[in-house]
């Protein structure tokens, strides 16, 4: 017996077949005595429709018209829920963001969860009832609604977990859990039975999709034991886990994550100066682009070289930023290539032993991929390549490590 907090996403609810198999999964954790709050995700592709039908009438709807539009998503599955647990005799109620009286931020269509008062929801528990809660929602201090961007449904999960202070925090995606890499490109790729939230933080920030990455640093933040489970298949999923030191003896490399969707930016002959960076970097940053990677290269006639990497849709505006104040940052050159990927391997225990780096440098030369940009953490390590090297590069990485499942 437990207090459960069961997260599914959309793939989980995307018809009502579906549904009705969410209500048989928590229907037997109920018959085990186990208490449950469930929070969903709208169904697959329910986002996607909804802001198709906003931009065919514009094409940037205004944020908090968007954001009462896709919180009806999770309205429609949540209710249905319902509906398919009380034909199952088992007592239930829906709960908005609002009603949950989960408080955000007024940052509509990205905004950050402020407080949840958990009352309404322990009451309905009280009650034997299971409460069914919407994710990626809430609502601002003026009540506003409000929604919490792509994969938000993780976080409403982990934080309603933190506050009701659950035992754990099930998030039921379409993969068995986390696996060392990604299983559709490597066939032989090994699920995990734990994995530490810092391993995870790293993985889900460098590519891996498994878990948003705000959910995972509430997780930690909060001590929130996180596990994820397929909702099509049985078995015990990945426990992410705060047992450091225990990791620390495991095997050096726990996964490999890489992403593809990225861009590089080199702005050359910038005056060698302190504060060239910021003047480079600043205007990016400033109008919200993520950067990534950051290399930079004093040259011997006094100028200097700066490469970073940002997401590739943000690529031609990052640009643009750039071309806009070529002449204050004294640029000589502004470039822009498209066609990179990034390749990262992680785990805590590089931290006690020496080599990796070597390691993995000489298998990537083995195969004749050239290494365009490094940049290193305590637990990963990230090279930049020519993104048609990228499948080979996971791939010669994961057997290199000895990652793949011995089966």
């Amino acid at each position: 017996m437990g207090l459960l907090v069961q997260k599914f996403g959309g793939t989980s609810v995307g018809c009502i077949d579906r549904i009705e198999a969410v209500a048989d999964k928590v229907a037997a954790h109920r018959e085990k005595g186990d208490e449950i709050i469930v929070v969903l995700s709208a169904m697959s592709g329910e986002t996607n429709r909804l802001t198709a039908l906003a931009k065919s009438i514009v094409d940037y709807p205004e944020p908090r018209e968007m954001d009462v539009l896709l919180a009806t998503g999770e309205q429609v599955t949540i209710a249905l829920l319902c509906i398919a647990l009380r034909k199952r005799g088992i007592g239930s109620r829906s709960f908005t963001g609002a009603q949950a009286q989960i408080v955000t931020t007024d940052a509509h269509t990205k905004a950050r969860i402020r407080s949840i008062n958990e009352g309404p929801i322990l009451s309905e528990l009280g009650k034997g009832n299971v409460a069914v809660v919407a994710g990626f929602q809430g609502v601002d201090e003026l009540e506003n609604i409000t929604t919490l961007g792509r994969g938000g449904s993780d976080t409403t999960a982990v934080a309603l977990a933190a506050a009701v202070k659950a035992d754990e925090c099930q998030i039921y995606t379409d993969v068995k859990g986390v696996y060392t890499t990604d299983p559709r490109m490597v066939k032989d790729a090994r699920l995990l039975d734990s994995i530490t939230f810092e391993e995870m933080l790293e993985l889900a920030s460098l590519g891996a999709k498994v878990l948003q990455i705000r959910a995972v640093e509430f997780a930690g933040k909060h001590r929130v034991p996180v596990r994820v489970l397929s909702s099509f298949e049985e078995g015990n999923g990945t426990l992410i886990s705060f047992e450091m030191e225990k990791k620390m003896e495991d095997p050096k490399i726990t996964g490999i994550a890489f992403e593809g969707d990225e861009a590089k930016l080199t702005v050359s002959g910038v005056p060698d100066v302190p504060g060239v960076a910021h003047r480079v970097i600043g205007p990016v940053s400033g109008a919200g682009i993520e950067v990534d990677v950051i290399v930079q290269n004093a040259a011997a006639d006094g100028s200097n070289d700066i490469t970073f990497t940002v997401k590739r849709g943000e690529s031609e505006r990052a640009k643009q930023i750039l071309l806009d104040q070529q002449e204050v940052i004294q640029a000589r050159n502004i470039d822009l290539d498209k066609e990179i990927g990034k390749v990262s391997v992680v785990g805590v225990g590089m931290r006690s032993h020496a080599g990796i780096a070597s390691k993995m440098f000489e298998a990537i030369a083995n195969e004749g991929i050239n290494i365009q940009l490094i940049t290193t953490s305590e637990i990963k390590i990230s090279i930049v390549i020519e993104e048609k090297y990228l499948e080979l590069a996971v791939r010669t990485l994961h057997d290199a490590f000895g990652l793949g499942d011995p089966n």
